[in-house]
């Protein structure tokens, strides 16, 4: 199976192990694989071990290694890195999903970025569970307000919130808040029942704080490459 299958698998063993802890089906958890700094070619060789979901952090790598995988049915490409507005137009046709919707100037470049034949922007709304206004997401308090800006542009879709659990504070007390915010969500959105939450440090609080997307990297694809 080789190292790489063998990582994968013993990842997807342990989410399985926490969901069931959790007392939920492992099948309702989606696992992406973070590739950001690892070649197209790591991509390929996911998708052959099964790997049907992909994240990048990065817009320029991001589309680059989009390109050169090509199209692989099935393959789902999630955009989980800070935006730029001026970047919203390589980024939707790169997207399937974009998980780091924080504003709603980045909603309506997004939402301004679609050609009409295109299908519609799965979208999650990050939220900043910390106190320093410089992190990436919204204010938990202006949170319903992004909700319903968003769930207003025709060619985007709320499907969920995301957010990064702070250094600071246990990951399961922030992400149990970040559920909590899911459902100022879906007080606007009712079926955006999405949660974006979980790293290789702490997936496992995650899934026991509801978490329905996994955002998985090294632990799973090794070593990040020595980059410039």
């Amino acid at each position: 199976m080789g190292e790489l299958g063998s990582r994968l698998a013993t990842i997807d063993e342990r989410i399985a192990d926490a969901a069931r802890a959790a007392g939920r089906d492992p099948a309702s958890l989606t696992r992406i694989v973070v590739t950001k700094f690892h070649p197209a070619s790591l991509v390929d060789e996911l998708y052959e071990l099964g790997v049907r979901d992909v994240g990048e952090n990065r817009q320029q790598e991001f589309s680059r290694k989009v390109v050169e995988v090509g199209d692989l049915p099935g393959l789902r490409w999630h955009f989980i890195g800070q935006a730029q507005t001026n970047k919203a137009r390589a980024i939707r046709g790169a997207a399937s999903v974009v998980h780091s919707l924080d504003r709603a100037r980045l909603a309506d470049a997004l939402d301004a970025a679609g050609e009409p034949d295109e299908p519609v922007l799965d979208v999650l709304l990050q939220v900043n569970l910390t106190d320093d206004p410089g992190r990436g997401g919204v204010d938990p308090g202006e949170l319903e307000a992004l909700a319903s800006h968003v769930a207003a542009l025709a060619s985007l879709r709320v499907r969920g919130v995301m957010a990064v659990a702070p250094l600071d504070e246990p990951p399961g007390a922030a992400f149990a808040r970040l559920n909590a915010l899911s459902g100022t969500v879906r007080s606007v959105v009712p079926d955006a029942d999405w949660i974006s939450a979980g790293m290789t440090a702490d997936y496992a609080e995650a899934i026991a704080a509801g978490a329905t997307h996994l955002r998985i990297g090294s632990a799973i694809t090794g070593p990040r490459p020595q980059h410039g």
